[in-house]
Order: C-alpha cells, then structure tokens, then sequence
C-alpha cells in the first residue's frame, strides 16, 4: 500500500500539557518531545497523536473529535472528570454516549460500555 494513516494533529495552546493528559487517559506513552510539541501513541508503529502549539484560540465546535469505549461509562466519566475534562452541551440531546471537553475545551465522547455477549 503507498499510503497509511500517520497520525491525528491536534492544535493546542498548551500542547505538552494536553499530550500529557491526553497520554495518561488513554494509557499511552509520550513517543517524542520537543520545541513545545509531543507526540503520544500505543507505539511508533501505530497512528499516533500530535500536539502542536496553535496559532488561535479555539472557535466553536469540534469539527473532528474522539470516540472512547470503556469498559465501565460511569467509572470512565468519573476518572476522567477527575482528571479535569467537563461535561459539555454540544446539542446532544438524550443519547447513550456523555460528551465531555479536555482541559483545552476538545470535545470527546465516552461510550456506552458495550453489552455482555450471551451464549
């Protein structure tokens, strides 16, 4: 195949801040830091994510954001709320899944924990 997917680039005020966070809630490493960007991923085999200082402020909605399937949604929101992201209102409505925004205000959606399979 000529081309793979290398990587998400997320833009960001702080973005050793927000990789770190963003490292410690999906349990990834820091693969690369340097001149005020870090780079975080399962392993530099893996599409990675990016952080990058930006150049503005952030204006509106996402247009691209993270599904996240925990095993436990409450637990997981709670960990996560803990951590510093916050419950925002995007116009959602009454759905399964909770919206939340990390410490730079991305929004991200945890899942509905997957039901048990039964034999």
């Amino acid at each position: 195949m000529g081309l793979r997917w290398y990587g998400v680039v997320v833009d960001a005020a702080d973005p050793a801040r927000l990789g770190r966070w963003w490292a410690e809630v999906l349990s990834y490493p820091i693969l690369h830091e340097g001149n005020g960007e870090i780079m975080i991923g399962a392993d530099l085999g893996m599409p990675c994510l990016y952080f990058t200082p930006a150049h503005e402020g952030k204006a509106g909605k996402n247009r691209l954001h993270f599904d996240l399937s925990p095993d436990d949604q409450d637990a997981e929101i709670e960990r996560l709320v803990n951590m510093g992201a916050r419950h925002v209102d995007i116009g959602q409505g009454t759905v399964p899944w909770v919206v939340l925004a990390d410490p730079e205000g991305n929004e991200f959606c945890v899942l509905k924990a997957p039901d048990p399979i039964i034999d």
